[in-house]
């Protein structure tokens, strides 16, 4: 019994070297050991002065900038317009919507400020005017008034919040006269078409109507450095700078020799189109070439829009019509003014009723027999120095 039990172990012990020796071949050959490969070696070429194109997108972009003049509402003119409840200005500028809608966007002067009937109506030399003369001006495609001129005061700090309340009501953004310091501090800036432009207003006084001493904000007031500190605040923030300037010399056909020197002065420190108002006739347009080679544009005067002023052009405005270009290429953008264009208009009446704005071309069928000749002149008049720069 002791020989078996030895035996067995003998068996079992050779049994495990046997099934060993089989493991240890099958791993060595399923499983090869691999060389360490010879990798070639990599040809690394010198990159660093290889000249990287970069494209950027281009694109250009248009926007049509519209400006017409005085909205002066003498009391002829607001009679005129009183309906049983209320004022309606409307059909005034029904025949001169379209001139004032095509563009993308529009500004007014609105000489006279819009007080409303609650601080009573009022004509020369102290002017107050309905509310709904806005409306109007809205309706008639109006996108930002200029309220900056020698009336802004003529009813007081009351005048200006009347006015101002309203327009905050109907939307409808107005510059150079403001409720308080912080409604000044806000910038005027409209964007359109891709393209942002922002506006500022001044003008050379207030009829010897002082401004109440810690309300300079009420209106602005004609300061060169307070444009330029102005303008520099305004100009990055949009692409062109739209000054308005309530200046010159009343029924004067020409600009002052005040009127240019300011003129190329603003458009040194960054103005790009200046619009003119006060002096109740057209001046001309001209181009001014500035220090830094580009190019402004300003229309001196854009005369009476709607008033009840007639006779020796006082009752001829029009609607100055100027492109904006902004275009890019290579990663360089460039804005351009180009194209600028003046519709004559005229005011008609009959007898102190029935007031009008029409096209000066359309103004025979109002009785202006000589509408031809008057439109050609006015045309001449206002183009003939925009072939010469300042």
């Amino acid at each position: 019994m002791k020989k078996l039990y030895t035996f067995l172990i003998w068996m079992l012990a050779l049994s495990s070297i046997i099934i060993s020796g089989v493991v240890l071949w099958f791993f060595n050959n399923s499983f090869p050991v691999h060389e360490a490969k010879a990798y070639k070696s990599i040809d690394v070429k010198d990159l660093s002065n290889r000249n990287h194109s970069l494209t950027y997108k281009s694109y250009k972009y248009s926007l049509h900038l519209a400006a017409i003049g005085d909205v002066l509402i003498h009391d002829t003119v607001y009679n005129d317009a009183k309906t049983k409840n209320h004022y309606d200005f409307k059909p005034m500028f029904s025949q001169v919507n379209y001139l004032l809608r095509q563009p993308d966007i529009t500004i007014a002067n609105q000489e006279s400020m819009a007080g409303g009937t609650e601080l009573g109506l009022s004509s020369y030399p102290c002017f107050n005017s309905p509310h709904e003369i806005a409306d109007a001006l809205k309706d008639a495609g109006v996108d930002i008034i200029s309220i900056a001129n020698n009336h802004s005061i003529d009813r007081g700090e009351k005048g200006i919040l009347s006015a101002t309340n309203y327009y905050r009501k109907i939307n409808l953004p107005y510059e150079g006269a403001y409720r308080s310091m912080q409604d000044k501090e806000q910038v005027r800036v409209i964007s359109k078409n891709g393209i942002k432009v922002g506006f500022i207003a001044y003008t050379y006084g207030t009829n010897g109507i002082r401004v109440p001493n810690g309300k300079s904000y009420l209106v602005n007031l004609i300061d060169e450095v307070k444009i330029k500190k102005d303008i520099e605040h305004i100009k990055p923030l949009c692409d062109v700078v739209v000054v308005s300037m309530h200046w010159g010399i009343e029924y004067q056909r020409f600009p002052s020799v005040v009127q240019k020197e300011l003129a190329v002065k603003i458009a040194n420190d960054g103005a790009d189109i200046i619009i003119g108002h006060h002096p109740h006739v057209l001046q001309p347009m001209q181009w001014i070439t500035r220090k830094d080679g580009k190019k402004s544009f300003v229309a001196y005067s854009l005369g009476n829009f709607l008033s009840g002023q007639i006779k020796d052009f006082k009752d001829i405005g029009g609607v100055l019509n100027i492109e904006i270009v902004k275009e890019s290429k290579d990663n360089k953008v460039n804005i351009s003014l180009q194209n600028p264009h003046f519709t004559p208009t005229y005011v008609s009446s009959l007898h102190q009723r029935h007031y009008r704005v029409i096209p000066l071309s359309n103004a025979s069928t109002v009785g202006l027999t000589n509408m031809n000749a008057v439109n050609n002149e006015i045309n001449k008049h206002m183009n003939q120095w925009l072939a010469t720069a300042n």
